[in-house]
């Protein structure tokens, strides 16, 4: 039986997803980009993004699965209004980005998907080979689903679409299905003379529109960079300690977006939006597990969470943090006690310069022995 693109856009929407274009599985038309971003080393230490087996895999969809035909894409809104913005930026809290104030996305996106799968091999009465992806494939999904028809790329390098702004996540589905008609791609840009995304960044870490320099990225560097963060960068991160928001909340489109219906993605209290400092600071493996289960929060784990909240305190200055500065400069991990060290000179100054030399006398890990001597030197 042949599939009709309306019967699998309507079968999208039963699923609750808000998007659904369906393009051919050819490659990227923004795959030369991708090879120049990753040659300027851009990518950071995010190594699998220029691991030669992944770049062959974005180079051609059908190295994924052979036989794949076609790339059907979601989108699933996950936009939500905070009434009091004024939390977001209150230094003493750690600010989260909004995709993560719910449940862990992968899941809730990977089900229905799965579904929807399986919904298409029934309907189609064959046995197609398909395979599903929620942010894990080697797939340059953004470019896919501009040729899918689902918004364009803007200068932030993010999906926009022009009615649903960029709050939404994206999930595909490769298979070998084919169909006589497709949806048409989006045009380039609308973006137009706007820079708004590229000014407010306070990292500026695009180095000229629709590219984004991942080695300067508050998002990145809280999330993916597993190591130590540049002195250089800190002061800029302001109070953001899971992802950032920055460039999409200045978009002009992002004024359409709507409330999402699906609850899995609102956030069930403050503490999911925009945690205390003091209790990450204070956090052991126990309670960090507990305030983030099942956000995506927690794959990042206890100590990288606590070294962004380290420079978050920093960037507040208050007396408040100064135990708990202090009693992570004991922590197990170097990675926190080298930026505890960083946030306890931030916010005491010359008062810190004994706490940190007796640090620098006891501990044995270069980094923070380097550390401490920058600071002291």
């Amino acid at each position: 039986m042949a599939l009709r693109l309306s019967d699998v856009k309507r079968k999208a929407r039963d699923l609750g997803f808000n998007l659904c274009g369906i393009t051919p599985a050819r490659p990227s038309p923004t795959l030369a980009a991708y090879l120049r971003w990753i040659e300027r080393g851009m990518q950071g230490a995010m190594g699998y993004m220029a691991r030669p087996d992944r770049v062959k895999r974005r180079q051609d969809l059908r190295e994924i699965m052979p036989g794949a035909k076609t790339l059907i894409l979601v989108g699933l809104d996950y936009y939500a209004r905070y009434a009091a913005e004024e939390t977001l930026h209150d230094p003493s809290r750690g600010r989260i980005a909004a995709y993560a104030w719910g449940l862990d996305y992968h899941r809730v996106l990977k089900l229905r998907l799965e579904t929807f799968a399986e919904w298409l091999a029934e309907t189609s009465g064959g046995a197609p080979a398909q395979k599903v992806y929620v942010d894990t494939g080697a797939i340059l999904e953004r470019s896919h689903a501009q040729q899918a028809g689902l918004g364009f790329i803007g200068k932030n390098t993010m999906l926009i679409h022009p009615r649903q702004g960029s709050y939404f996540f994206l999930g595909e589905i490769l298979t070998s299905l084919e169909f006589d008609d497709y949806d048409s791609p989006h045009r380039e840009s609308m973006c137009g003379t706007c820079t708004r995304c590229l000014a407010a960044c306070p990292t500026d870490a695009f180095p000229e529109p629709f590219v984004l320099d991942a080695r300067r990225c508050i998002s990145y560097h809280t999330i993916e960079n597993q190591g130590w963060i540049d002195r250089e960068l800190r002061p800029d991160f302001g109070n953001w300690i899971f992802g950032c928001d920055i460039c999409m909340d200045v978009c002009p489109f992002q004024r359409f977006a709507e409330e999402t219906d699906e609850v899995a993605f609102l956030p069930l209290d403050l503490d999911r939006v925009a945690p205390r400092l003091t209790d990450i600071l204070m956090s052991n493996e126990a309670s960090f597990r507990a305030m983030f289960r099942r956000t995506p929060v927690e794959r990042v784990r206890r100590e990288r969470i606590v070294r962004n909240a380290c420079i978050a305190a920093g960037n507040w200055r208050n007396e408040q943090a100064i135990p708990h500065l202090i009693q992570l400069l004991y922590d197990a991990s170097a990675l926190v006690r080298g930026h505890a060290a960083w946030a306890l000179w931030r916010t005491m100054a010359l008062d810190s310069s004994k706490l940190l030399s007796d640090l620098h006398r006891r501990e044995d890990d270069a980094r923070v022995r380097g550390e401490v001597e920058a600071l002291l030197g």
